[in-house]
């Protein structure tokens, strides 16, 4: 029979000689087993939240890039339309990186058009009436000059001019005129003289003649009254030369272009006054 031999009781060391190995801590490979596993878990931890902070940043990047859609994208969603080739005189096209404009696909309600301002008139050629003109007078008359008040319109030698007037019978009745309704506008003025004759312009000089029952004859011895800022006086206006008034230059009556001038003013300016006959 092979030898047996007994192990002493464990629990009573004292009694048999023999002692437990302490050596090696009990549940020591429970522990390494345990720090490892925990090891890994933290590692696993960091790096997946690693992980998720750098897919979050990208999302981040590529949210903030335009996005450009097709003309497919359902409604509603908002594109960002990419600069166009070529549009250097656009706003914004000289910058080296311009900023998107966001586009809208959706439809959406046509904006009213804002009103627009009316364009002003353009300014009249001759100043505009302040007032009324007097009507017609039956009696005769004798129209003076308002910067040469010593002088009156005189038919002399055919033509209308700037006169001093003297006390002869003659030159006061040259002097004198009947103003009568115009003979191509009612409402404006023709002049005659004591002999039949009418007051025309020809070749944009005033002049006395006969009526030769022409169209163009009417128009030419037909002038409006304009009315001007001075009390009193008037000045007269062509019918068929809009924009030409009568004016004295050099004492001679002539139809004139306006000119917005102080002297223009005088010279065109005139004061109708009883007959000097």
């Amino acid at each position: 029979m092979s030898e047996q031999k007994s192990r002493p009781p464990q629990d009573r060391p004292w009694e048999s000689g023999w002692a437990p190995e302490t050596t090696r801590a009990p549940g020591t490979r429970r522990l390494w087993l345990a720090g490892a596993l925990a090891l890994a878990t933290i590692t696993a931890c960091v790096t997946a939240v690693t992980v998720m902070d750098q897919e979050s940043g990208e999302q981040e990047n590529r949210a903030a890039e335009p996005t450009t859609l097709s003309s497919s994208a359902p409604g509603g969603l908002i594109s960002f339309a990419t600069p166009s080739e070529g549009g250097t005189d656009k706003a914004g096209a000289g910058r080296a990186h311009p900023s998107p404009a966001a586009v809208s696909s959706a439809p959406t309600a046509s904006a009213s058009p804002t009103p627009r301002k009316k364009a002003p008139k353009p300014p009249k050629a001759s100043p505009s009436p302040s007032k009324k003109p007097q009507p017609p007078s039956s009696h005769g008359i004798s129209i003076r000059s308002v910067n040469f008040s010593d002088r009156y319109w005189r038919v002399r030698d055919g033509y209308v001019r700037l006169d001093r007037i003297g006390s002869g019978p003659e030159q006061r009745e040259d002097a004198t005129f009947q103003r009568v309704a115009g003979l191509s506008d009612s409402s404006c003025y023709s002049f005659t003289t004591a002999d039949g004759r009418y007051l025309r312009h020809r070749s944009f000089v005033l002049v006395a003649d006969s009526n030769d029952g022409s169209s163009l004859f009417r128009q030419d011895a037909t002038f409006c009254p304009r009315v001007w800022s001075r009390s009193g006086t008037l000045t007269l206006e062509s019918v068929n030369y809009p924009g030409r008034f009568l004016r004295h230059r050099n004492f001679q009556l002539r139809l004139d272009p306006f000119e917005n001038s102080h002297q223009f003013y005088a010279d065109a300016s005139f004061q109708i006054m009883s007959g000097l006959d």
